[in-house]
């Protein structure tokens, strides 16, 4: 059975012998695990269909669910979307970093690649190693998290191996990401900005730059569900552990009775003494960071339920409530990607 090389590379100075192992598989179609800061990724030459491909069948991923395309530049961004000017300011604002634009796409990205779509989803990371990855290979690296579908994303190499070691041909480690959350994805085709996704990059951020952000349900429902299509991560069940999540808020009444086998994770301190299995984070930023290795982590205690602190609405509380709404089986009567106005 096929293993993947794992190769250490320093964050700051990646080592060229190792971009250049990596960026010569890419160009070969194979498939490369590759650090951002967000989420580490797996990454197929993003206009070779046949090597895009074999990203839905490592991961057992649904075929009509895009992917992002990756870019070392705004010029390799105008090659394979047509941008507008709102996106251009966007790009020359938040680029590089953890924001996915969503525009009309040219012929040249093969549909594969855009899940069936019209449209493309494009970022440039904030991450040296994916920088020089993407400019050696020459070409855009079309990456979604690099996990099996549906499980927790990995934000550090062993996760990455764990799930798909005997499915990749090589893995770029340097440790664990910063972020922790994936990207945030917007919408740039309409008249005004469009929320597809809560990420890295705070809503707030956004509308501080001057962009009205809306929902899809916004837009009514004849159009809401065909533009949430446009993003990964919003139609399938997604980052959950093989045991169950149950969403706690404080103020709230505890969901479960006693039992040893439930951890919990979050910023508030449980109201009752649970278990020893308890994680707590000092803000929103490392509750983020954490999130997903925290899941994990739990999971491998044998818990069978973890209880989740559903944060606040703000800066990257909302990512974080995506995540762990779609990983819950608990559901609260309110929509959990509500932007604070």
């Amino acid at each position: 059975m096929k293993k993947a090389a794992i190769y250490k590379i320093d964050k700051w100075n990646p080592e060229r012998e190792i971009i250049k192992i990596a960026a010569e598989a890419i160009v070969k179609g194979k498939l490369v695990a590759f650090p951002t800061e967000t989420v580490y990724g797996l990454g197929a030459n993003a206009l070779d269909e046949s090597a895009v491909r074999g990203i839905f069948s490592a991961k057992g991923r649904p075929c009509d669910n895009p992917l992002i395309v990756h870019v070392a530049n705004v010029e390799s961004a105008e090659k394979i979307a047509h941008t507008t000017s709102k996106a251009l300011r966007l790009m020359e604002r938040f680029w590089p970093g953890p924001l996915t634009l969503v525009m009309k796409a040219k012929d040249i990205v093969p549909k594969a690649t855009r899940g069936g779509l019209e449209t493309v989803a494009v970022r440039m990371p904030a991450h040296p190693v994916a920088l020089a990855l993407i400019e050696k290979s020459g070409v855009p690296i079309a990456a979604p998290s690099a996990n099996t579908s549906g499980r927790p994303s990995p934000t550090d190499a062993g996760v990455v191996y764990d799930d798909l070691g005997c499915c990749v041909d090589v893995i770029l480690d340097t440790g664990p990401t910063d972020v922790g959350v994936e990207s945030t994805v917007i919408d740039v085709t309409q008249e005004k900005v469009v929320l597809l996704r809560p990420g890295g990059l705070p809503v707030e951020a956004i509308e501080e730059f001057g962009e009205e952000v809306m929902l899809p349900d916004e837009l009514g429902a004849g159009r809401a569900e065909d533009v949430k299509r446009k993003s990964p991560g919003t139609r399938y069940r997604h980052y959950a552990p093989r045991c169950r999540v149950v969403l706690w808020r404080e103020g709230d009444d505890w969901p479960l009775e006693r039992d040893e086998a439930v951890g919990y994770m979050g910023i508030k301190r449980p109201p009752l003494d649970i278990s020893e299995k308890v994680i707590l984070f000092d803000s929103l930023e490392h509750y983020a960071r954490g999130l997903f290795m925290a899941m994990r982590y739990l999971e491998k205690k044998g818990v069978k339920v973890i209880v989740a602190d559903y944060p606040v609405k703000e800066g990257l509380g909302l990512a974080i409530r995506d995540r762990l709404y779609r990983a819950s089986s608990a559901e609260f009567d309110e929509n959990p990607h509500d932007v604070v106005k």
